[in-house]
């Protein structure tokens, strides 16, 4: 089984791994519903006693025995259904997060245009079916398709500039682990870091403009009154688990690169500590 380039690649796949859409948009959210800053003193206390120690041992796990989230439960054959439940859980939101890269291919491209793509259906990607909103023969080719055929099924041309665009994006996955560990592990050296660079495109942006000020001080005053609340500490274990990306398998089979004697306790801290503080960060920037 091969191993990590550096304990470097692993440390920013593990980050790029925890941080995301979670840490962006959901963690600001809860903020905002659970007391704003009051919200943060059962975050962290989750954090401490559960993130990091199941963090912790998910790396242990999967170092010790350098197996995947589906070999590794030789250890106790009683409980491989967990594992095959962690590749079903790993597989949909592997395909739901796809689409959300397709997005954001969708939006990169066409901002560099004048003219929207998926306006007319004079692409050379659009299919016959194709039928355009603003496509001057309109009326004439919808009621020659009903005429034609009732049934047939027409599609808009930004329904199919959407899926070319999912396709580019699985090309792309598959160019990024198509040598597993030795080309994902150069590639994260990108991928983990971009996002922190354009965070800070955003916060610039946001502090320059009205009412930021305004925005930031909601975002720390605490409203002890919720603390009280049952529902603001799930919320915080919820979002300690979603965003550390625990009990899924992937951090299980990417520990199971290291090397036998890596410390994935230093590991351990550093990544769970960097994947909150971006959280906290995220949430100025929303804000």
């Amino acid at each position: 089984r091969g191993n990590w380039g550096n304990q470097i690649e692993f440390v920013l796949t593990s980050v790029g791994y925890a941080v995301g859409l979670g840490n962006v948009w959901r963690f600001p959210y809860l903020c905002y519903r659970n007391g704003g800053g009051a919200f943060m003193f059962p975050y962290f206390i989750m954090l401490v006693f559960c993130g990091i120690p199941l963090f912790f041992m998910e790396l242990s796990f999967g170092q010790f025995a350098s197996q995947g989230c589906l070999g590794v439960w030789r250890v106790s054959p009683m409980f491989k259904g967990v594992g095959y439940g962690m590749m079903v859980v790993s597989t949909y939101i592997g395909i739901y997060y796809n689409v959300v890269i397709c997005i954001a291919f969708y939006y990169f491209f066409v901002s560099m245009t004048r003219v929207l793509p998926w306006t007319y259906c004079s692409n050379a990607w659009n299919t016959p079916d194709c039928v355009g909103v603003l496509d001057g023969n309109l009326s004439s080719r919808a009621a020659l398709n009903l005429a034609l055929n009732a049934t047939q099924k027409r599609t808009s041309p930004s329904e199919e500039y959407w899926r070319g665009c999912l396709g580019v994006s699985w090309v792309v996955v598959f160019l990024c682990l198509i040598k597993g560990v030795k080309s994902s592990g150069k590639v994260v050296y990108f991928t983990a870091t971009f996002p922190y660079v354009v965070l800070t495109i955003l916060f610039v942006r946001g502090i320059t403009l009205e009412g930021a000020l305004t925005g930031i001080m909601y975002y720390l005053t605490p409203q002890w009154d919720k603390i009280l609340d049952a529902k603001v500490w799930g919320d915080a274990a919820s979002q300690i688990f979603y965003s550390l990306g625990c009990a899924w398998g992937g951090l299980i089979t990417m520990a199971s690169y290291n090397k036998f004697h890596n410390n994935c306790y230093r590991d351990s801290i550093i990544i769970s500590i960097t994947n909150c503080a971006t959280s906290v960060y995220a949430g100025f920037v929303i804000f």
